[in-house]
């Protein structure tokens, strides 16, 4: 059987049987904190070839939990991070994809390349994903959104990010999260991704070609991990279509910038919610929404879709939508 470490050091593909197996160790406690870290770091320092990855992301989702049937028109929207720091444009576009009738259940982590990912983003709105498949069921019954906790992905993801602590996966998780957004099981029909490395394009266009749905693979010049309301995207669908989407409004990066602090991360997010952001910031969170609305069928094309998207901003239905969601937390939490 092929040692994926030795492999990957040399470059040489590693296909599902050595996965699993190695996967097979970890769960029996056969694999210490220097062979789980030595693998990582092999991974991460030189992206595997297409196939590799796929038989990584297969060996894994193999072991995660079945979530149930698929709801129709369901979407993901969940980027790779990596690159420029930004607000959370992907877990604020579900919001606003919600608000015109789309049904979201978002995946996401905690902060790789940034200091608040979209798990911590919840924290910090005192949202918490669901913990189960039946959960987040009854979140998207309720709000049309949801968010997926740690049950949707394999568990040998969160054994291995123990085994290795101190280091952490910000140290040598780097192939995990450029592969992350393929990891979560939920039971969606479609997904969209953006990727902020360009060498990252054909590992992800191979999982996305064998992922159980369709899925749009995008990215742009500002190195974003988001569709770009100002930049020039490129949207890709493997094996069906690829397709440019022009600017939609003028701005730059600085438009997108995160709170310096994490004080000010509810009132940056609320801010491009209800509209008092930059116009780039509210158009580019209402770009992804609008694809989401074309993925999952709620919009026949895009112009109508980002229409759909910034009415709703206008009107106050994401903000609205976010109210209900974090009253009924509270609730839940008395």
């Amino acid at each position: 059987m092929t040692d994926p470490t030795a492999a990957l050091v040399r470059g040489n593909p590693v296909g599902r049987e050595a996965w699993t197996a190695w996967w097979d160790r970890l769960d029996a406690g056969a694999v210490d904190r220097a062979e789980a870290a030595a693998l990582l770091a092999a991974a991460s320092a030189r992206l595997p070839d297409p196939d590799t990855a796929r038989a990584f992301v297969a060996s894994l989702r193999e072991r995660t939990p079945d979530p149930g049937p698929l709801v129709p028109g369901a979407v993901n929207v969940v980027g790779t991070g990596g690159g420029p720091g930004t607000l959370n444009i992907s877990t604020a576009a579900a919001f606003v994809a919600a608000a015109i009738g789309v049904r979201v259940v978002k995946t996401g982590s905690r902060g790789h390349s940034s200091a608040v990912g979209s798990i911590d983003l919840l924290d910090l709105l005192d949202l918490r994903p669901a913990r189960s498949a039946a959960e987040l069921s009854d979140a998207l019954d309720r709000f049309g959104v949801a968010f997926a906790g740690q049950f949707a992905y394999p568990p040998q993801l969160a054994r291995l990010a123990r085994l290795i602590v101190p280091l952490g996966m910000r140290a040598v998780g780097g192939f995990v999260n450029t592969v992350g957004p393929f990891l979560a099981v939920v039971p969606v029909g479609a997904q969209l991704t953006g990727l902020s490395a360009p060498e990252s394009r054909p590992v992800l266009a191979a999982l996305a070609a064998a992922h159980p749905g369709r899925v749009w693979l995008c990215h742009n010049e500002t190195g974003v991990d988001e569709l770009v309301g100002f930049a020039r995207n490129t949207v890709d669908e493997p094996g069906v279509t690829r397709f440019t989407v022009e600017p939609v409004s003028g701005g730059r990066l600085a438009d997108l910038a995160p709170a310096p602090d994490r004080a000010g991360v509810v009132d940056r997010f609320t801010a491009v919610l209800s509209g008092r952001a930059s116009r780039a910031a509210v158009d580019t969170v209402c770009l992804n929404a609008a694809a989401m609305a074309v993925l999952g069928g709620v919009e026949p094309d895009l112009g109508r879709a980002l229409a759909a998207a910034q009415d709703a901003v206008a009107a106050g239905a994401a903000t609205a939508l976010l109210d209900r969601v974090r009253g009924s937390a509270a609730v839940a939490h008395v």
